[in-house]
């Protein structure tokens, strides 16, 4: 065996040794309201997370899309970039990203290594460890300083004021569309979770708002109002201007905070990508000063930036004849969004579902939403323990689409070949095309048949 390929399989150890040890930690659906365990290891790492400014990303829906092509603008103005969103779709790694790609698995355990001592030391004068969430994030902002970079895209993990990212003072807040999830800890009303997410608007800072419901535009333009930042608000100071239809995706019209960008090409599909798109220029231009003598975008570098977005597991189709769609969706406002878009966008003579869910979510809620584009559903489970059990899941959809559109598969590539012959069943003629198979359910549920899809 060579050298080259053994130190390869040595980094692939080391790599898969770190990640074990990493999820032995808390998960990142178990919180305990506190910013003490981050906000004492950015002490001893020296405050990593104030080298470089920052555009602090919450919301219950888009918040990974609106990253990546705020990301993506800003590396097209020739800035180095740091990225940190979860949950990741196939590797832990994809939670780092600089200058757009995910770290290499070598720097990962590196950083790893380098902050496992420090966050021992804390574990031991704490009441509770580090969890896995707090880790990742600590090691996501020691990367970026180390890098360095110029600017960093933050996405929030779960809230807002108590999430482990909330240790920076970014002079933008963006907050996309905000509905229900994660009820058992954020609340089960929409006022509460926007009071939760507002923490991130700090003071003097720009606030871009998405459209929300009025009851969370209340909670967050109060919030704003009370530590002085300026609002931005999707429908007023930026929007959507026109949004048409194209091959691959759609094409935009989009009014900014200092200018208006036409002809602009996104090669992701829903109007809700569009919103998300605009809550980027707002956001990069905010950053930039907009409000202040700049901010101003030239609309060929914003032309250029879109045309090399993407978003994995966001409506991505992943095969064609029959075509094959991966979604995130895991509560009812995603789903909503993915079947309006599904709708409007695809011409889907029989779609068949893929669906594995956690059983913690509003999975009745989520299967409801995509009913009425659904013919029929194969339900199954995810890799993790928190996937619901394939008969409960299956009793449950038969609830909400009738016992004769359920199939039951237990392992999920099973599922998919058994969407794909279903699809191909209920057109005419499937070589001329009109069949189609969307997986979603969870991030986990995308990442899982991604990764079967992609090899």
């Amino acid at each position: 065996m060579s050298s080259g390929s053994e130190h390869s399989q040595e980094i692939e150890a080391q790599y898969r040794a770190a990640e074990a040890e990493l999820l032995q930690r808390w998960p990142e659906t178990r919180i305990e309201p506190s910013l003490d365990r981050i906000k004492a290891i950015m002490d001893v790492l020296g405050e990593p997370q104030r080298a470089y400014p920052s555009i602090h990303i919450t919301g219950t829906n888009g918040k990974t899309s609106t990253a990546r092509i705020t990301d993506a603008l800003l590396r097209e103005l020739n800035l180095r970039t740091g990225r940190t969103t979860s949950p990741h779709l196939a590797e832990i790694r994809e939670r780092i990203c600089v200058d757009g790609e995910p770290i290499s698995r070598e720097r990962f355990t590196e950083i790893y290594h380098e902050l496992k001592p420090y966050a021992e030391l804390i574990d031991a004068r704490q009441p509770f460890k580090l969890s896995f969430f707090e880790f990742t994030t600590a090691m996501a902002y020691a990367a970026f300083a180390e890098a360095p970079v110029d600017a960093a895209v933050i996405e929030v993990g779960l809230g807002g004021t108590w999430d482990a990212t909330n240790v920076i003072e970014a002079p933008v807040a963006v907050v996309t569309p905000i509905s229900l999830d994660h009820t058992h800890l954020l609340g089960d009303n929409v006022r509460d979770i926007a009071e939760e997410k507002a923490g991130i608007i700090k003071p003097g800072a720009v606030a871009v708002l998405a459209q929300q419901p009025l009851e969370a535009a209340e909670v967050l333009m109060r919030h704003a109002a009370e530590v002085g930042a300026t609002v931005a608000r999707e429908g007023l100071e930026f929007g959507v201007l026109d949004r048409q239809l194209a091959v691959g995706g759609q094409q935009l019209h989009i009014k900014g905070l200092s200018q208006e960008y036409p002809d602009l090409f996104l090669p992701l599909h829903g109007a809700h990508q569009a919103g998300n798109a605009a809550c980027a220029i707002a956001a990069v231009e905010a950053f930039l000063g907009a409000g202040q003598g700049g901010g101003s975008l030239d609309p060929e570098i914003v032309r250029a930036a879109f045309a090399k977005v993407s978003s994995p597991g966001r409506l991505e189709v992943v095969r064609r004849n029959p075509a094959v769609i991966l979604d995130a969706a895991h509560n009812p406002g995603g789903a909503e969004a993915t079947a309006r878009a599904i709708s409007e966008e695809f011409t889907f003579e029989h779609l068949v579902c893929v669906f594995a869910a956690m059983k913690d979510k509003d999975v009745r809620g989520v299967l409801e939403a995509f009913e009425p584009v659904i013919d029929e559903i194969v339900v199954t489970r995810n890799s993790t323990l928190r996937s619901m059990p394939v008969d409960e899941l299956a009793a449950l959809a038969q609830e909400v689409f009738g016992e004769g559109r359920v199939t039951a598969v237990e392992r999920l590539d099973d599922a998919i070949d058994r969407a794909l012959e279903l699809a191909e069943v209920g057109v005419p003629d499937p070589s001329l095309g009109g069949a189609g198979v969307l997986v979603t359910g969870s991030v986990v549920t995308a990442g899982d048949a991604g990764r079967l899809l992609r090899g």
